[in-house]
This record gives C-alpha cells, structure tokens and sequence, in this order.
C-alpha cells in the first residue's frame, strides 16, 4: 500500500477530522414527522437587540412560537431578551459560544463552544438546551462526542431561503412558502450573519407568516415538533 508522502498528512488529516465528519451528520435531524401539517421556524445567530424583539413581535401577532439557535457571547449581552423569548413560549438552544467555523477549531475549542454555551443557556432559559446546530452546518469529528455527552442532536433544515448570499424579502416568504411541507424545520436568521439579513427578514415574515396560516400549518417549537406521536 502507497503512503501518502508526508507533506501531504496534514491536509488528509483535517480532510478527516472537518470534512469527514460532514458523513456523521447524515444523521442529523433536518424535519420532523410529516403526520400533521405543523414545522418548526427556526432562528439563527441572536439575539440581537434591534431585530429579534420585532421578531418576538410579529410571531406573537401571529400566534406562531418558534426555537431560537442564539450564540453565547450575544445572549451574554442580552440576557433580559434570553428570558423573553422562554416568557413568549419559544424554545432556546445552543448555536455555539462565538457564531465560530467549527471546521477552523480543534478539538478543544469545540468542546468550549459547545459547552459555555450550552452553560450559559442553562442558566438563562431555566433548563438546558435540548438541540444543538453549528453555524452554518459545519462540524468536525469532535463535535459528535460533545453534543452526546450533553445530550443534545443535531439539527439542521429543510428549508433555508437564505444562504450566504442576500435574497430580497419577497423570495425568502416564496421560498418558504414553496418549500415547505408537514415537519419543515425553516432556517432563518433575526442577526447579522448575511449583511442586512435580520432587515430581510422583517419584511418577509408578515407575508410568511400569513401564507403559512391560510395554509394551515401550525408553527410549533422544535422539541414539540420532534416529540413522539
């Protein structure tokens, strides 16, 4: 058997431990049971201390709760905010301490994104986060180990309107509303990660939220989504 030369070790390596790691999450939750016409918006890199308030506004007009990804180090600075979202019905969870490329962080570093905020949730919401999801749904193999021990999934999504490139408002609510179906978990995003991303959002929710309604679709946290029937 060849080997490979030794210049090129270090790149098999982290091809590996980042790249590799993206086969372990097949496994990872992207919708829920399709036995009801209910799913999951889901909101990504708050709180923010503009944006995600109008947001709690618009999804409380609508009758809609929603899960919130938020990063540690923003719900540090907000935490009046943190304990809005639970006071509204809306779930919390874990989208690591710093919004940090986990295919750029070792192993230890991993842990301590993961885990500080998973902490810092705990404390904040009044019970640990149930789920967990990497920014931008990049992993490496010492995230799977983590999220284990603490018991928290992976979740990514079904429908993500927005990607790294802005999308107008008005395609992000055709988006959705085209892309969905029964157990759609939605990505969206109510900060800054996208430049102008949670200004987008504002104006596409009334008519997302409206077009989900007259379709008859409830929208429920994760973890009430995801519970068994």
């Amino acid at each position: 058997m060849r080997r490979l030369p030794l210049w090129l070790l270090p790149g098999a390596l982290w091809i590996g431990y980042a790249a590799g790691a993206h086969l372990l999450s097949l496994g990872s939750v992207r919708r829920g049971p399709r036995a009801a016409r209910r799913l999951a918006l889901t909101f990504d890199d708050g709180p923010d201390p503009v944006h995600t308030p109008k947001v709690l506004d618009l999804l409380h007009d609508a009758g809609a709760r929603a899960t919130f990804f938020v990063v540690g180090a923003r719900a540090a600075r907000a935490p009046d905010l943190v304990r809005e979202m639970v006071a509204r019905g809306h779930e919390v969870e874990n989208h690591t301490w710093s919004h940090a490329n986990l295919w750029l962080c070792g192993p230890r570093r991993t842990e301590q994104e993961i885990a500080r905020a998973h902490e810092l949730i705990a404390d904040l919401a009044g019970r640990p986060p149930r789920f967990f999801r990497p920014p931008w749904g990049m992993v490496n193999l010492a995230v799977f180990p983590t999220l284990q021990r603490l018991g928290t999934p992976c979740v990514l999504w079904s429908v993500q309107p927005e990607g790294l490139r802005p999308v107008e408002p008005q395609v992000i609510a055709s988006r959705v509303l085209r892309g969905i179906g029964p157990g759609a978990i939605v990505d969206l995003h109510d900060a800054p990660g996208v430049r102008g991303a949670p200004g987008r959002l504002l104006e596409a929710l009334p008519p997302m939220l409206e077009g989900l309604s007259v379709g008859g679709y409830a929208c429920v946290p994760l973890a009430e989504l995801l519970a068994p029937a």
